[in-house]
């Protein structure tokens, strides 16, 4: 398939019973879940037979499956027990995806939470964060190539932000050391988040600026790298560094990113994932234009 569409679904009543069973009335083609608490450290340890059941119920029907992580995980803080906890939650995020037959992780990148000082100070700070970074997911990537060996097993995807407080990643060009601190290993992909690169900067708003954008990641990232799409809109403008989600075609992004990114050879095989406004309600219209999106493009191609 083209570009399987989907949206983030609530676990609800299990795994099963609530995210797989309303994907499916959805009809999704993929999903993506929180394993447990999104604003919470604790690390959930589910139920092994519902994660097997949930597992192989996907494998039977083609449902691909992401698993996001909390939204506390900062690999870059300079506080001692937010970091330990980061890498902790990745981790365990890490074997539980596996569990359930996931492809990825969903991480967001960070920040280094510099304090009101000179720059020089906060370059020294960076640079000791992606150190962090490095220290902290190196080792949790290579166990899970210990534990599946070389293309199996989920990815750690790497989500860039939109450029708040002190990111360490935000926008597409900043993906390049990110992934220099992590030795470009191949277990570490990326996650694009429309919202997020626009806000960052990118130029999703004018024709060819999606195109422009992805030809970019590509030559950043490497060939490959991209392995999911967030597809969202943006309630703010271009440059506005707010990650504040919109439905597609009804913020300041517009429809025609969209098409665009759908037809590009980049985003080929590709998931889309919504996670905008009432997404995960019946008779929501973002999967359904993402759809009509889709088959044009297909029709042009």
């Amino acid at each position: 398939m083209r570009n399987p569409l989907g949206t983030h679904v609530q676990v609800g009543p299990g795994l099963v019973a609530g995210a797989l069973a309303r994907a499916r009335e959805l009809g999704c083609e993929t999903l993506q879940v929180f394993l447990g608490n999104p604003r919470g450290w604790a690390l959930a340890e589910g139920r092994p037979a519902e994660d097997e059941a949930f597992a192989a119920a996907c494998r039977e029907s083609g449902m691909r499956v992401f698993v996001h992580a909390p939204y506390l995980v900062n690999l870059g803080s300079p506080t001692p027990a937010t970091y330990a906890n980061s890498v902790a939650m990745v981790a365990h995020q890490m074997r539980r995806a596996a569990r359930i037959g996931a492809e990825g992780v969903v991480v967001h990148t960070g920040s280094y939470v510099a304090p009101a000082a000179g720059e020089g100070e906060a370059a020294a700070r960076h640079a000791a964060a992606l150190r962090q970074v490095r220290e902290g997911l190196l080792p949790v990537l290579a166990e899970a190539d210990a534990a599946h060996g070389d293309g199996d097993g989920p990815l750690l995807l790497l989500e860039p932000t939109a450029g708040q407080g002190r990111s360490l990643c935000a926008g597409v060009p900043d993906l390049a050391e990110y992934l220099a601190a992590l030795d470009d290993h191949p277990r570490a992909a990326v996650c694009l988040d429309t919202c997020h690169v626009f806000a960052a900067g990118a130029p999703l708003d004018e024709p060819g600026g999606t195109a422009a954008t992805l030809a970019e990641l590509e030559a950043v990232a490497g060939a490959g790298r991209l392995r999911l799409v967030h597809a969202n809109d943006s309630k703010d403008p271009r440059g506005s560094m707010k990650d504040r989600h919109e439905k597609l075609g009804r913020g300041h992004i517009g429809e025609d990113c969209f098409a665009e990114l759908l037809a590009h050879p980049t985003t080929a095989g590709v998931p889309l994932i919504l996670e905008t406004p009432g997404s995960r309600e019946p008779e929501d219209p973002d999967l359904v234009l993402l759809r009509r999106l889709r088959d044009a493009a297909t029709t042009s191609s």
